[in-house]
């Protein structure tokens, strides 16, 4: 599960996600929070100029069992209250040198896994030496690249693996352009893993704070959880889950199983900006969603790109995913907007 490298790697996990049980409303996130989230059906005075989508990063953690790492969100929180969704946050200009730092940062604080290696064959940082470090960059009481330098270790920015970017749509009073991220454990792209120490740790919540559990899952498990009604989810979290499920078959994750997600991630499916938009409501009564390429935002006629969800009492009980193209070599470039975070 978490593992650390001969650079030696440090993978810090606690054990264990609720489409569908989505609050329809927006909440407007803290200032530490972020990713994208279906826009109110409801009257919403929308300002004059719309707020600039703040910077975040999420990131997609996949284990050797072809399980992904989610946590669910403290059902108190103020934002994204009761969601399950990969970890993540706002950029910190104090913490973070790029969004890829955020990443790699807020999956420390959030789930206790921690993507570095060491530079040194200085012993690894101890359970409690992380559990502490984790809380008190979370309370900023620490800087996340001291308590590295501290322990001779190196974020793993090489093993980050781009994989959409998604903005807020205008209206929420507060907006966010992810950036959303994949790495593979144990065998990270940027070293891998040889030999040296390994250490294994379970991921665990961060007591409460934003996070009450976290958990390896496989995407087709927690897609079918969401169809249940058992985890919620957003639209970018569920189109990303849908999209691995596709590729992450088994429960043994494999070199070409990689290399899929590492070509979608090089060519025009990494660099998909993705600006949902509601287009109505179908003839079942669920409101349509448009995303980039699709026959109404500057696809070629007949292109669907766009997911269908089922709303009863405010709240989403179910979510499609329409897409009708291959993601690997029909992504039409025209549509294609990449933005360089």
């Amino acid at each position: 599960m978490n593992h650390i490298r001969s650079r030696t790697s440090v993978y810090l996990s606690s054990t264990t996600l609720r489409i569908c049980g989505l609050p329809l409303f927006y909440r407007a996130p803290s200032p530490k929070r972020s990713m994208s989230t279906i826009p109110s059906t409801t009257t919403r005075k929308v300002p004059s100029t719309p707020p600039v989508p703040r910077l975040s990063a999420s990131l997609v953690v996949v284990n050797e069992r072809n399980e992904i790492l989610l946590v669910h969100r403290n059902p108190k929180a103020s934002a994204f209250g009761g969601m399950h969704v990969f970890p993540g946050g706002n950029l910190d200009k104090k913490q973070d040198q790029s969004l890829a730092i955020t990443a790699i940062r807020e999956t420390f604080e959030e789930s206790g896994l921690l993507l570095a290696s060491s530079l040194s064959a200085a012993p690894l940082p101890s359970d409690t030496v992380l559990d502490e470090a984790r809380h008190a960059i979370h309370q900023q009481k620490l800087l996340f690249q001291n308590f590295l330098q501290s322990q001779d270790l190196q974020a793993d920015v090489d093993s980050l693996l781009p994989f959409t970017q998604w903005i807020t749509p205008i209206g929420p009073p507060r907006r966010f352009h992810t950036q959303f991220y994949v790495a593979f454990l144990p065998a990270a792209p940027s070293s891998g893993f040889t030999s040296g120490a390994k250490q294994e740790r379970i991921p665990k919540h961060d007591g409460g704070q934003e996070v009450i559990e976290a958990r390896f899952v496989h995407p087709k498990i927690a897609l079918a959880e969401c169809r249940e009604g058992k985890i919620s989810v957003m639209p970018p979290q569920y189109y990303i889950l849908s999209t691995l499920s596709d590729i992450l078959q088994g429960p043994v994750n494999t070199l070409d199983q990689r290399q899929k997600v590492e070509t979608l991630s090089q060519g025009a499916f990494g660099n998909m900006v993705i600006n949902p938009r509601r287009l109505g409501e179908d003839s079942e009564g669920r409101t349509i969603l448009t995303y980039e390429g699709d026959e109404t935002r500057g696809g070629s006629k007949g292109r669907l790109h766009r997911a269908l969800v089922k709303i009863d009492g405010g709240v989403t009980k179910e979510i499609h995913l329409v897409r009708n193209f291959d993601v690997y070599s029909e992504i039409e470039p025209k549509v294609v907007v990449s933005t360089k975070l």
